[in-house]
């Protein structure tokens, strides 16, 4: 194979599922089926981790799959609130200030590379990856056996530092890149040049 890499691969095909499964979560969702919500739901977590493993391993990583899979972890991330939310409302009462916090933290870095960039960062940062796996870890616990706050304030903690490196990342770059390790990297590989 040539440098260019095929975008038919396993890695970008369970990121598709990921993308068209959502509106069959969302119909669970607001048909009151909880348990096939779960059930999608926790398919879905398993699915992100097996598609980046995949692609890591197998050096199927593409530029397609990077945001092919950014926009899969945002739907699935969105339809795990809005189950939160649907099914458990008063958890989200409860600790709605920490909510706001980490949101606020992601949608920044978020917004100011649609504004700078024209579209939506999927650098992939090692503090990401392990923010996923926290938060999913955090969703599959939190629907199949119930909040555990201990776990709940790390989840957040961690997310809202990875969330920061991203936006540091965001600031600091001219032309948005995926699939960047960390800022130290980033800034390594940009005193090199």
């Amino acid at each position: 194979m040539g440098k260019e890499k095929s975008i038919r691969n396993i890695p970008n095909m369970l990121s598709a599922y990921r993308i068209l499964v959502l509106p069959v979560i969302f119909y669970a969702l607001f048909s009151n089926k909880d348990q096939l919500f779960i059930i999608l739901l926790t398919v879905n977590l398993i699915s992100d981790i097996l598609d980046g493993f995949i692609a890591r391993r197998f050096n199927l990583q593409t530029e397609f799959g990077a945001r092919l899979d950014s926009i899969a972890d945002i739907g699935t991330y969105i339809g795990a609130f809005s189950g939160m939310f649907w099914f458990h409302f008063d958890f989200i009462t409860e600790y709605k200030s920490w909510f706001i916090v980490m949101m606020s933290l992601y949608i920044i870095p978020q917004a100011i590379s649609l504004v700078k960039f024209k579209r939506s960062p999927s650098l992939h940062l090692y503090s990401n990856k392990i923010t996923g796996y926290l938060q999913g870890i955090f969703i599959f616990t939190f629907f199949n056996f119930g909040n555990y706050p201990p776990y709940f304030y790390f989840m957040i903690a961690f997310s809202s530092i990875a969330y920061l490196e991203e936006l540091i990342c965001i600031l600091y770059l001219k032309e948005l890149q995926s699939n960047v390790k960390t800022f130290v990297h980033l800034k390594q590989n940009a005193d090199a040049q």
